[in-house]
């Protein structure tokens, strides 16, 4: 089991770059691929973003491909989300999860299954991004 918490939300302007983190407890996180989700007001929750267990797979929503860069780092435990040239489309509550490893069939082939939520086994609480502008 994993227990995830995410920090580094808050107000940034429009343009602007803000940095996620998700500070994950147990020894397991490097078996878990992990992924960044979002939900705004009055929508539903939105997949963002999701890194393999080895961190040699990534895959992104059309919506922040070339502005968002998810990263992981299996010694400290963290999954990070960086996020440049915001925009206020991107306001949202994030939340970052893990679920079981995923094939090398689903990475190549069909990796659009890593924008399902239950493929996601644990979740964090969520941090607040509010883009200004």
């Amino acid at each position: 089991q994993v227990q995830l918490v995410e920090s580094g939300g808050g107000l940034v302007q429009a343009g602007g770059s803000l940095r996620l983190s998700c500070a994950a407890s147990g020894r397991t996180f490097s078996s878990y691929d992990m992924g960044w989700f979002r939900q705004a007001p009055g929508k539903e929750r939105e997949f963002v973003a999701a890194i393999r267990w080895s961190a040699d797979g990534t895959y992104y929503a059309d919506s922040v491909k070339g502005r968002f860069t998810i990263s992981r780092d299996n010694v400290k435990n963290t999954l990070y989300l960086q996020m440049n040239s915001v925009k206020p489309e991107d306001t949202a509550v994030y939340y970052c999860a893990a679920g079981s490893a995923h094939t090398t069939y689903v990475w190549t082939i069909v990796p659009e299954r890593l924008k399902t939520e239950h493929e996601y086994d644990y979740w964090g609480q969520g941090t607040q991004v509010t883009v200004s502008s």
